[in-house]
């Protein structure tokens, strides 16, 4: 038995026989051309069958792995007509005589080295896309085929990574594990994974030689080991713990349509944490009661400009309509830190955890924040949104807040544009807005706590630096007795209020939780289900 570490992307247990996907590497080499415009066109023409291949690749993923999964191949399709990319293309081929595939080649390489210097985790992801596509051209110019995995089993997939195209031309039913040498926990691999409820690992240090084919394996996806050749006690362990895990899977799905109230009738709201409409799905499918935190910030980072006020809207007003009443609560623009858009320009800053960030550019940008208010308040007319401002640290900020609200409603209403009143709500990330929140309580509708940097600000942790991993403690004291003040403060003031960082999700602390009087948890969508059992479970009057 040979026994390789990894993390850990989506837990469970797959049991079966490894399947090595090796690409082919695509060979280009450099040609000089002397009709440079007939060149162009045959790059033109190979873009354009890329587009179709893309569309049908849309549709196929659309039927097989949802709306979310499929949005992927829509990037594509935009990547594939941006002018910066077919302009370099273009320019090579004419500026150094050169052959289609290794103008797209050197254009590749040069926007995906740019794409992955980025501090920011999605905008590295991009340099993936870049690849992907490009190398979908490079295959049409040379008229080869696309990897495939043939197979008449399930078996467990082990790659070296796995672009989105790759993924979703896999037959679902034929895959019970992905086990990938790179990728990132934000990689289309590690979501599909999510999606589909199947274990996977990433950055597994194992070389992908063809005698690993056929294998039999175990992936236990919940503690980041692949075992190869298991023996026969690991092997009868593992398969009890899968076995126990489908059978609890089944469980849960009963729990759809079930109320989150604790055995001695507590009620607790479950809500759901996303990024973007691709991810509204999920959140139906897993039967959340809401959206306690829409990051809106991702319209930003997806954008390569300031989006405008109508792009917007046209997004709050559709995730508002696909809740169908209910509560959205949307955050406010929260750029800077680990979240950078290059055209905010914003300087760079020695220690930007604590710069100029979230609420603090809307108010000293107000244009901006501005525009956002007026989307968010003209989108409340289409359901039940809320509005939430993070990083808040003072009764000032509020004030100032309060004012420029109060100017875009007058906006509105002058304008003859409808809208509806909306809940306003704080972020509780910083121990200042903890120690002062039975002040700001008097002032908003609702708190939601940010544990992810309140524990970050709480411990002076930087949680971007894997170097101090061994000091964080998730658990800390500090931080639970700040949560237990902060919800004691919002009943005393009348208000609610909930977790939307990390801790949510962490059923150790549930019952901690609700025993504090924390009225709402919001978790990825995969968490809803399980939490709703964990409360289910629980009797607070012992």
């Amino acid at each position: 038995m040979k026994t390789y570490n990894g993390k850990s992307v989506y837990g469970g247990v797959a049991i079966g026989k490894l399947h090595v996907f090796a690409k082919e590497q695509q060979r280009i080499v450099r040609r000089t051309i002397s009709d440079t415009a007939k060149e162009r066109e045959r790059f033109e023409a190979a873009r354009a069958e890329a587009q179709e291949q893309l569309a049908a690749l849309y549709d196929k993923a659309l039927k097989e792995v949802g709306e979310a999964n499929a949005a992927i191949f829509e990037i594509h399709q935009m990547m594939l007509e941006d002018e910066d990319y077919l302009d370099s293309v273009n320019n090579i081929i004419t500026d150094q005589s050169v052959n289609a595939e290794f103008a797209v080649g050197i254009t590749a390489d040069n926007f995906a080295e740019m794409f992955a210097s980025m501090d920011d985790a999605y905008m590295k992801e991009r340099a993936a896309d870049v690849k992907d596509i490009s190398e979908r051209i490079v295959r049409i110019l040379l008229n080869a085929d696309a990897a495939g995995v043939n197979t008449n089993e399930p078996v467990i997939i082990l790659a070296d990574d796995l672009a989105p195209s790759e993924t979703v031309q896999l037959d679902k039913d034929k895959v019970l594990s992905f086990v990938t040498v790179h990728g990132s926990t934000n990689s289309h691999t590690a979501i599909l994974a999510r999606t589909m409820n199947i274990p996977a690992l990433i950055g597994v240090d194992i070389e992908l030689s063809p005698e690993l084919e056929g294998k039999l394996a175990v992936v236990d996806g919940t503690n980041g080991v692949v075992y190869v050749d298991p023996d026969e006690e690991t092997l009868r362990k593992m398969e009890q713990r899968r076995d126990e895990e489908l059978r609890k899977r089944r469980l849960l799905q009963e729990l759809k349509g079930k109320d989150n109230v604790t055995k001695d009738g507590r009620s607790v709201m479950v809500y759901a944490n996303i990024g973007n409409l691709k991810d509204i799905p999920y959140v139906l499918e897993n039967d959340a009661g809401g959206i306690g935190l829409f990051r809106s910030e991702f319209i930003y980072l997806e954008n390569s400009d300031y989006p405008t006020e109508e792009q917007q809207f046209a997004i709050y007003k559709e995730v508002a309509q696909k809740m169908s009443g209910k509560r959205v609560i949307i955050r406010t623009l929260d750029i800077g830190a680990d979240k950078q858009a290059d055209y905010f320009k914003l300087d760079k800053e020695e220690n930007p955890a604590m710069g100029l960030r979230a609420i603090r550019i809307c108010l000293t940008r107000p244009e901006i924040f501005k525009t956002q208010l007026r989307a968010l308040y003209r989108a409340s007319k289409y359901g039940k949104i809320a509005i939430m401002y993070p990083m808040i640290t003072s009764l000032a900020e509020l004030k100032r807040i309060k004012a420029i609200s109060k100017e875009v409603k007058a906006e509105l209403t002058a304008e003859g544009i409808p809208y509806n009143d909306v809940e306003e709500g704080i972020m509780i990330e910083t121990p200042a807005a903890v120690m002062i929140s039975d002040l700001l309580a008097k002032e908003v509708d609702f708190f939601s706590i940010g544990t992810n940097d309140l524990s970050q600000y709480t411990m002076a942790i930087d949680r971007q630096n894997p170097k101090l991993d061994e000091f964080f403690d998730p658990h800390h004291e500090a931080v639970l007795r700040m949560i237990g003040m902060v919800a004691k403060n919002a009943h005393d003031n009348g208000i609610w209020t909930g977790i939307c960082g990390e801790l949510g999700a962490d059923m150790e602390l549930t019952e901690r939780f609700l025993r504090m009087g924390v009225d709402e948890l919001s978790v990825s969508p995969s968490f809803v289900l399980p939490l709703r059992n964990t409360i289910r479970s629980l009797d607070l009057s012992k």
